[in-house]
């Protein structure tokens, strides 16, 4: 095969890391694997149940492209009742990859920039290199805040959009009110687009979640539900936002995804009225377990939400210190898959007990090597 075949855009994309170190425990025997980012509990039963009696009652043919009009309706009405947006429009995506995609490609061109928050999900650079931009990172070490001023000065006439993630991964932080209250009014203020991705928004530890679609009626907002109630195979997301751009989406998913996967939309019909309050403590409790452990040891901020933490590595880099976990039996992500900078790694706690209490023992032991 001649390499002239491939584009040039893919040689700015670089294979995920975290595959990477998914690939390394299929080899290992008895992993203490924590780089895992989806929950570790199944898919709750009724919504199982809903997906498996949807595919037996013939649910499998494609689905109009903006998702089935029970939950339409459904998430509409909730859309409706927490914002009051005249123009809010709601459709389903085929996961919340698929809604980052399609609301990048339709508001980028070539050569545009889009500001990310550093360190970043490692989805937003390459997809915004698939629509021909560029990000523009704002650092936020070594706290994880938002600094609005750093977020001004960013701001270009090439600056076509602006994405937070809050909780985020890696980092685990949530914003301020504050800090979403300025982001959103920046965001007005400057006449350009605000994303925010809110696919954690269920695991808030410490302070409740608050998006800036509250202060910024142009906000699109990309949320699912793969993480709140283990779905993340089954590619069932959703977008809201004003209609003009919401109707560009559409069209876009209609040449591309076509539509989410028909049965599983039933299942997410369920999924919305399913209460996943003891997951969350169960994740809080753990979350805490976390911090207690290794706080003697280790640097940590954020961390108030999502299953992620971010430490700071103790020693060497953190590419080093990840390379002698993984000698250890110990799966975690080098922080340089989220950043540019090498310093920190990210851990998942959505894991079983034993499995954190094995992850935090091997941890405090090479921090102290």
């Amino acid at each position: 095969m001649s390499e002239r075949w491939i584009a040039d855009r893919m040689s700015r994309i670089d294979a995920s890391g975290i595959r990477k170190v998914f690939d390394l425990a299929v080899n290992m025997k008895d992993p203490i694997n924590l780089s895992i980012g989806q929950p570790h509990f199944d898919t709750p039963e009724p919504i199982k149940q809903a997906l498996s009696h949807a595919v037996a009652a013939g649910k499998n043919a494609y689905s109009q492209t903006q998702g089935i009009a029970p939950l339409i309706d459904k998430l509409q009405a909730q859309v409706a009742a927490e914002y009051g947006h005249s123009d809010r429009k709601v459709f389903i995506t085929s996961g919340t990859s698929g809604g980052l995609m399609l609301a990048l490609s339709v508001l980028v061109n070539p050569g545009d920039e889009v500001i990310v928050f550093n360190p970043w999900f490692v989805m937003y650079k390459h997809l915004t290199t698939l629509a021909g931009g560029k990000v523009v990172e704002i650092d936020t070490y070594p706290e994880f805040r938002i600094d609005l001023d750093k977020v001004r000065d960013a701001i270009t006439p090439r600056t076509r959009a602006i994405l937070v993630n809050s909780p985020s991964n890696p980092t685990g932080y949530v914003a301020t009110a504050a800090e979403m209250e300025g982001l959103g009014k920046l965001a007005a203020e400057k006449d350009i687009p605000l994303i925010s991705d809110e696919i954690y928004k269920s695991f808030c530890y410490d302070r409740p979640f608050v998006s800036p679609a509250k202060w910024n009626e142009q906000t699109i907002v990309i949320d699912g539900f793969s993480k709140s109630h283990s779905m993340t195979g089954l590619r069932l997301g959703w977008c809201h936002g004003p209609q003009h751009v919401i109707q560009q989406m559409l069209k876009l998913q209609q040449f591309t995804f076509v539509c989410a996967p028909h049965p599983v939309q039933y299942a997410g019909l369920v999924a919305c009225d399913y209460d996943i309050f003891d997951r969350v403590a169960d994740y809080k409790r753990k979350r805490d377990y976390m911090l207690s452990q290794l706080k003697g040891n280790y640097e940590i901020h954020g961390a108030g939400g999502a299953f992620y933490l971010f430490p700071k590595a103790p020693w060497g880099t953190g590419s080093e210190f990840v390379a002698e976990a993984i000698r250890n039996n110990l799966l975690i992500i080098p922080g340089n898959v989220f950043s540019p900078f090498d310093t920190h790694f990210r851990i998942s706690y959505a894991a079983e007990d034993r499995t954190l209490e094995r992850g935090c023992e091997v941890l405090n032991r090479i921090a102290r090597r």
